[in-house]
């Protein structure tokens, strides 16, 4: 079911539309609003738009690196899988696979 949740982000009031439950949006409008402050404490004057625009931008980069990490991680493990298979296939006699 569609509901409506409010939410505030920098001081501004947002009205979210959506299936998701009440406390996940709050959830992520605090994240987005707890990474714009912090980014505006490191700059002298920033409007809000840039600000979003910069949290964008270090929430994606975020994002990209943990995909990298995902998928070096999957590579990491079918390496090993492997390996281990070899390992195993090695100390199998090959009289048990004919």
């Amino acid at each position: 079911m569609t509901k409506t949740i409010d939410v505030d982000i920098y001081g501004q009031r947002y009205s979210i539309r959506g299936e998701a439950d009440d406390a996940y949006i709050r959830r992520l409008a605090h994240f987005v609003d707890d990474h714009m402050r912090q980014l505006a404490e490191g700059m002298k004057t920033a409007t809000p738009s840039k600000l979003a625009v910069l949290t964008a931008i270090n929430l994606a980069h975020q994002l990209f690196e943990s995909e990298k990490k995902r998928a070096q991680g999957e590579a990491d493990v079918d390496r090993r899988m492997v390996n281990l298979m070899e390992s195993i296939e090695e100390q199998i006699p090959t009289s048990l696979f004919r």
